[in-house]
């Protein structure tokens, strides 16, 4: 199965590790995501936050923060693997 494309990075936190993330297409929880740009690098997604508020799935037009594991850039593209 090809991999999805559910976002852009919209920015990026360093001294936290969390990327604001445009939202294209559902992603949840549990998922594995690959961030390709500036850098390649895969990770499951563990943690997502709208306004600071924990949440399990994130739906096409949401703007979210991801915590991820290594620094990315604005522009960098976000997909869902499988």
């Amino acid at each position: 199965m090809a991999d999805t494309k559910v976002g852009n990075v919209t920015h990026y936190y360093d001294k936290i590790g969390v990327a604001v993330v445009d939202i294209l297409a559902p992603i949840k929880v549990g998922d594995k995501i690959k961030i390709t740009g500036s850098i390649e690098f895969e990770q499951e997604l563990t943690s997502m936050q709208i306004e600071h508020e924990n949440i399990e799935k994130a739906k096409k037009g949401d703007q979210i923060g991801l915590k991820i594991e290594q620094p990315v850039k604005d522009k960098d593209e976000v997909f869902k693997i499988g």
